[in-house]
């Protein structure tokens, strides 16, 4: 197992088909600079995965994070707020949803 699959992230989307047709970035929005899966993960682990990696990008990039508990509908956003991130939109995945997260500062 490599380290990027070790830590949930993996090239950005379409990383794998059957994601290509219901990602964001393939609805119109920005392309990602990194995707972070974090689906079958439960609350909080995608907010501490974007939280970890977010400087991973340079200010101004998206972060898509990928994510199927219905508690990240309302986290994502939450925390975006709360830190001074911008959330960008999310996008129903066939099985979850992608939400994109653009780095402020």
């Amino acid at each position: 197992m490599t380290q990027r699959q070790r830590r949930g992230t993996r090239p950005p989307s379409p990383a794998r088909p059957e994601d290509a047709a219901g990602s964001a970035a393939a609805a119109g929005g920005p392309p990602p600079s990194l995707t972070l899966d974090a689906l079958g993960r439960k609350c909080p682990i995608p907010i501490i995965m974007l939280a970890d990696r977010i400087r991973d990008v340079a200010i101004g990039q998206v972060i898509e994070v990928l994510a199927d508990d219905p508690a990240a509908k309302t986290d994502l956003p939450a925390w975006c707020a709360l830190k001074s991130h911008e959330f960008v939109r999310a996008a129903d995945l066939p099985v979850g949803w992608s939400f994109l997260v653009r780095r402020s500062y």
